[in-house]
């Protein structure tokens, strides 16, 4: 394997996003918010698989300026369960206004 070679191994959080042209920051803050693309922790480590981050980058495809795509990528910010089709779980008996996000994957996010 060349030192070149991400598509047999995991990424650490720069090389990824390097390899999305993002910034290091942003990608943490797509992993905070759930809005980034698939990851494994191992240990104490977060790494990406390349094919994750291809398939991630890959729900922004378009063909033009008016195609509405099959997918989105949300920004690097807080977005509403709503956004992502899903009812939003708010509250609770005392509607606390505490809401419980979840991910495009479908996985709950608190």
């Amino acid at each position: 394997m060349s030192g070149n070679d991400t598509t047999n191994r995991f990424l650490r959080t720069p090389e990824a996003a390097r390899f999305l042209g993002l910034s290091s920051r942003t990608l943490e803050k797509h992993r905070t918010y759930g809005t980034g693309p698939i990851y494994r922790k191992l240990g104490g480590r977060i790494v990406y698989a390349p094919d994750d981050l291809r398939a991630w980058a890959d729900r922004g495809l378009r063909h033009s300026t008016s195609d509405p795509g099959s997918s989105t990528v949300f920004p690097a910010t807080l977005v509403s369960p709503v956004h992502w089709g899903q009812p939003a779980t708010c509250g609770g008996a005392a509607n606390s206004g505490v809401c419980r996000l979840v991910s495009y994957a479908g996985s709950p996010r608190a």
